[in-house]
């Protein structure tokens, strides 16, 4: 029984746990529509953990917000994007930068238009 536990609650430590190229950097947390992010930047690449629960999705349904909160945090292009619709890496094309939101800190953002690979946003800053 203290087995089952152990890896109960181990499998939910993890659920937010940075591969080991993002070790100790602090995420921004971003929510865009019904996809909550955490989002870490290591010079030209990014990880975005998908925290929400969401039954089935498919990363066809959840890249464009996770390419979306990537570019947001980073202020850089999407370049190549790898994972699954949990765990999203990213390789940045920082030659034509963008506004980056400031770190550490918690962002709600609404999505005005999704075409292709485009989307405009708005994002406020939330308190913790």
């Amino acid at each position: 029984m203290r087995l089952v536990i152990f890896v109960l609650l181990m499998a939910f430590v993890a659920c937010d746990t940075p591969s080991p190229a993002f070790r100790g950097i602090d995420p921004v947390r971003i929510t865009l529509g019904d996809s909550t992010f955490d989002v870490r930047v290591n010079g030209t690449q990014a990880e975005a953990i998908r925290l929400n629960a969401q039954w089935a999705p498919r990363l066809s349904t959840v890249a464009p917000f996770g390419v979306a909160a990537i570019e947001k945090v980073s202020g850089c292009r999407v370049r190549k994007l790898y994972g699954d619709q949990a765990l999203m890496t990213a390789r940045l094309d920082c030659g034509q930068p963008l506004q980056p939101l400031p770190r550490g800190n918690r962002y709600d953002c609404d999505v005005y238009t999704t075409a292709d690979t485009l989307v405009e946003m708005t994002c406020d800053r939330v308190q913790w």
